[in-house]
């Protein structure tokens, strides 16, 4: 089922954000935090620096009302700069790669910082920020096999 949650970005502190807003909801992470040392190495990309192996990749809370907020850890040393209007982004999780297709064609339409939807370890993803300043990323999951 399609759903729409927030995604928050962090300069190293997310994990203590998301214990504290669990405490605050009163709700448990929907799946285990994800470190950035999970994520499965790639050809010509380079190893994170000891100090970023345990900065959050993925955590997921449910808040109210089956709105959930998401979040990761921004790394200095990808050049990762928080900035107020980079620190949030709306995350649609439509049915289909054509549904994301069709969402990312016509919210990237004359705006900026652009990755076209391709296919990641954890399923079908990409990201925009459109014209008029909004961040959005689009997901479809890799069903379990």
């Amino acid at each position: 089922m399609a759903y729409v949650s927030i995604y928050l970005n962090f300069m190293g502190n997310a994990e203590e954000a998301f214990n504290h807003y669990k405490k605050v909801f009163r709700t448990e992470f929907s799946t285990p935090i994800m470190r950035m040392k999970d994520i499965p190495p790639r050809e010509g990309v380079p190893a994170l620096p000891e100090s970023e192996q345990n900065k959050v990749m993925h955590v997921a809370l449910p808040i109210l009302g089956g709105t959930q907020i998401m979040a990761t850890d921004m790394l200095e040393s990808m050049g990762h700069k928080l900035v107020e209007g980079n620190n949030f982004t709306i995350s649609l999780n439509p049915d289909s790669k054509e549904e994301v297709d069709r969402l990312y064609k016509e919210l990237s339409e004359g705006g900026a910082d652009a990755v076209a939807p391709h296919d990641e370890f954890w399923g079908y993803w990409g990201t925009c920020k459109d014209r008029f300043g909004i961040r959005w990323m689009f997901n479809v999951m890799n069903q379990p096999a």
